[in-house]
């Protein structure tokens, strides 16, 4: 048999690095005196340069621009921000803008944003009236969200559904709609004008499990509760042209797979 040799281990050792020189290479990578002085100095002029900004008519508002809004809309919102003009956009904050455009009642949203140097853009939403209420001889225009936009004339704003007030107490101009009745109509409406329902609403009532549309032809749409109004205002697109020239006085949807036409007001079920 051969003879085995002894296996030879591998031997590592730790070469010492020069102590000066690795001193050296720290103090290469550390910024010179005048590094830091130029850093500084120059942190220093853009703090001074924006605080100059601020507080001088360098980047002062001098005109408001409105986006997204009717005329008559965009002028209430440029009246609203006017005294935010001569104030500079680096020191415009957020509420500065949305405590001045909080009361108008017909703006639904609002944001802004700030077109250098001198113009502050802001971008509307309106807030659209969906319905008039009434209360004996006073009116006021509801917007969707159930907020009481403006008086209105009596007799003025045909083309808006009526809702007649039932609780006590006139509502309040820029505060929420109080009346219950009254906040469910005023629902069922803007879900039917979101929905795309292209019929005539003369006036809504709501009750507490009956949600009732007059149409313009004087005809009742009775939609029961207030649950899948848009399924229900659907089928009655396609029912209501079925139903002209005929002496009906009501369709009935509360069941929307089952649609009911009735001749008088106190039928009960007659298909």
């Amino acid at each position: 048999m051969p003879e085995r040799r002894p296996q030879q281990r591998a031997r590592a050792a730790v070469v010492p690095f020069p102590a000066g020189a690795e001193r050296a290479a720290f103090v290469r990578l550390l910024p010179s005196g005048r590094s830091l002085l130029i850093g500084f100095a120059l942190v220093a002029a853009a703090a001074g340069l924006y605080t100059l900004a601020r507080v001088t008519p360098m980047f002062a508002v001098q005109r408001i621009e409105v986006e997204g809004a009717p005329p008559a809309v965009a002028a209430h919102v440029r009246a609203a921000l006017a005294p935010l003009e001569g104030t500079s956009l680096l020191a415009l904050h957020r509420a500065d803008v949305e405590r001045r455009l909080v009361t108008l009642t017909d703006v639904a949203t609002a944001s802004y944003d700030r077109s250098f140097p001198h113009t502050l853009r802001v971008v509307v939403r309106a807030e659209d009236p969906v319905a008039v209420a009434r209360r004996g001889a006073k009116a006021w225009l509801i917007s969707g969200e159930g907020r009481v936009m403006a008086p209105a004339a009596t007799g003025t704003q045909r083309a808006l559904p009526r809702i007649w007030l039932t609780q006590s107490g006139e509502p309040e101009v820029g505060a929420a709609l109080v009346d219950r009745q009254g906040i469910r109509a005023v629902q069922a409406l803007a879900i039917a004008r979101s929905s795309g329902f292209r019929t005539h609403i003369w006036n809504a009532k709501a009750q507490p499990h009956e949600l009732t549309f007059l149409l313009g032809s004087g005809l009742q749409l009775r939609l029961g509760d207030m649950r899948a109004i848009p399924l229900k205002l659907a089928v009655a697109t396609r029912v209501l042209p079925q139903l002209r020239g005929g002496a009906y006085a009501y369709l009935d949807v509360s069941v929307p797979g089952r649609p009911v036409a009735g001749t008088t007001l106190n039928s009960k079920v007659e298909p």
